[in-house]
């Protein structure tokens, strides 16, 4: 098995910058294969007393991306569609209007803010590293490093891609911990 067999496993022994990113890869890539190739019944399946569907947690984890690559690491503002929703209205406004959003919407804004992001990311880690300061503030009022937005993004997608997990083995009954070797995603 070559690596691009399985493109979403980290480094065997890499640096720090290396492990932290392949850790992100590789919940991204198993969140990706829990939300793949759905139609709209299949995307806003729900389980038990819970809202959260896998259409939700697609646009929540875009929404995540976007927010911790761009607002908390430069300050920038937040890029479309999350700049003009009304977030005093509905603070959960990601998650409940992807029921509106077509499968193939849904898809486009995880792949090309997740995209984005690689970018991003790949470009501040190459200008300082995991220990730079960002824009972001911790409680005590100093700025956070690289490492941290890092960190935080690997626990948003840990604690959902159990939720993906879950709903994704009701949906049809798919599970396993990892995408099958030679898994790449379903576009469009």
């Amino acid at each position: 098995m070559t690596n691009d067999d399985c493109w979403w496993e980290p480094p065997p022994a890499g640096t720090e910058a290396e492990q932290l990113v392949g850790a992100l890869e590789r919940l991204r890539a198993t969140f990706r294969w829990k939300a793949d190739d759905l139609d709209g019944a299949g995307l806003s399946t729900r389980i038990g007393a819970s809202s959260l569907t896998l259409g939700g947690l697609l646009k929540h984890l875009a929404c995540a991306e976007d927010h911790i690559f761009t607002t908390k690491l430069s300050g920038a503002p937040h890029s479309a569609p999350w700049d003009t929703a009304d977030w005093a209205a509905d603070p959960d406004w990601e998650i409940n209007s992807a029921a509106a959003d077509s499968p193939w919407q849904l898809y486009a804004i995880w792949d090309t803010t997740v995209a984005r992001s690689r970018a991003t990311l790949a470009a501040a880690l190459a200008e300082g590293g995991l220990d730079q300061l960002v824009h972001a503030c911790g409680p005590g009022g100093g700025h956070v490093s690289l490492r941290r937005l890092v960190c935080d993004l690997i626990e948003e997608y840990g604690r959902h891609t159990g939720h993906a997990d879950l709903i994704r083995e009701v949906v049809d009954g798919r599970v396993g911990e990892d995408p099958p070797p030679g898994w790449h995603p379903v576009i469009g």
